[in-house]
């Protein structure tokens, strides 16, 4: 693919760091390296996104403003709101660990009409990663907050991490989201990014066994969608609709998928690289919307960026090696830039292995073995 449609001079969303703080909790695989300082995104900031966003929402009215990167409710509301108000025609999103939502903020999500997605990691011995602070399990002050959405009528997804992809523990880790009312799963298998080095090394035959039993779980009581299943679904039913070439990420242009940190500098690619720097490449920013219109950086997101072209060399490389590129489209440049000694032009990661290799298979598998 010519390098000129490699990334896409549009995204579809733009991820906003309204604050670095996590405020209450501590995750122990969490990759953000200032979590715990409260850094709060000046207005001048979204003014300068907004500029550039708005066109962009005009045209298209599912673009998404996606408040992530800490606990964006720690920024408060009155600030959250005053960051939000630049913007014209986007659709609102925060991800929340849920542990501040009181009455006050489900009436602010309700004004807002913000997609509200939730961190959790399923029943509460799966969730002894998810610490406070203070070392206190967080579980509970999350469910009280999920049960303040829910009392207030706020459809939520969820988003999990999962430490150890054990097939025995699917169903009940499924059911557990089934029967909480989470509108969408999205299944993270834990990775070895950022500050977290803990991860678990990748086992395929494991992970395979626990994308197949977590198909099965969901196709016995399908009322959550599955994130990563309804991917390998969407992939397959292209194939089969003799669609070429298939469409996805092997060969439809990269979205930047541009981060804007709380000082304006915009990260692309991924929001994992945000707040680290490295003797080659710097601080890993495109640049800086108080400089320059993030229309601008995006357009020329890999004039501008050096290790960008490092990244589309590994790309390359797995498309010549592995057999799962057409699904994957390649490893996302966070994991194979801390997985691979800092460089961005390895191959497999430990990521590819568990979340998106042993997801088509494990998927695949389901689908050969099932019996209505």
């Amino acid at each position: 693919m010519p390098s000129t449609l490699r990334l896409a001079t549009i995204p579809r969303s733009v991820i906003m760091q309204p604050t670095t703080q996590c405020l209450p909790m501590d995750c122990t695989y969490c990759y953000l390296p200032f979590r715990k300082m409260k850094h709060l995104m000046p207005l001048s900031v979204a003014e300068a996104v907004a500029a550039s966003v708005n066109p962009w929402a005009a045209a298209d009215p599912a673009f998404e403003i996606v408040w992530h990167g800490g606990e964006p409710l720690a920024a408060g509301r009155a600030h959250l709101s005053a960051l939000m108000a630049p913007f014209e025609g986007v659709k609102h999103s925060v991800q929340t660990n849920a542990a501040l939502i009181d009455d006050a903020w489900c009436a602010f999500l309700l004004e807002h009409d913000m997609h509200v997605g939730v961190s959790i990691d399923g029943p509460e011995d799966m969730n002894t990663h998810r610490l406070t602070l203070a070392g206190h399990p967080g579980f509970r002050v999350t469910m009280r907050g999920i049960d303040r959405l829910r009392r207030h009528g706020i459809p939520f997804s969820a988003i999990a991490v999962v430490s150890d992809p054990d097939p025995a523990d699917a169903a009940r880790f499924y059911n557990f989201f089934a029967e909480l009312g989470a509108t969408v799963l999205g299944v993270n298998v834990e990775e070895e990014e950022g500050v977290n080095r803990g991860a678990k090394d990748a086992d395929l035959v494991r992970a395979t066994e626990f994308w197949t039993a977590l198909a099965d779980a969901w196709r016995g009581n399908p009322v959550t969608q599955l994130r990563e299943v309804q991917r390998v679904l969407n992939f397959a039913g292209a194939i089969l609709g003799a669609q070429h070439p298939v469409p996805g990420p092997a060969t439809a242009p990269w979205d930047p998928l541009p981060t804007v940190a709380y000082d304006g500098g915009v990260v692309m690619l991924s929001p994992e690289l945000a707040g680290f720097t490295d003797h080659r490449f710097g601080d890993f920013t495109t640049g800086n919307v108080l400089k320059e219109g993030l229309d601008v950086l995006v357009a020329q997101a890999e004039q501008r960026t050096p290790w960008i072209s490092e990244f589309w060399q590994g790309v390359d490389a797995c498309r010549a090696t592995c057999p799962a590129f057409a699904f994957c489209g390649g490893a996302h440049a966070a994991n194979r830039y801390f997985e691979h000694g800092g460089r961005f032009d390895g191959t497999r990661t430990r990521y590819c292995t568990t979340a998106k290799i042993a997801l088509l298979e494990g998927v695949s598998r389901h689908v050969r073995d099932y019996r209505p």
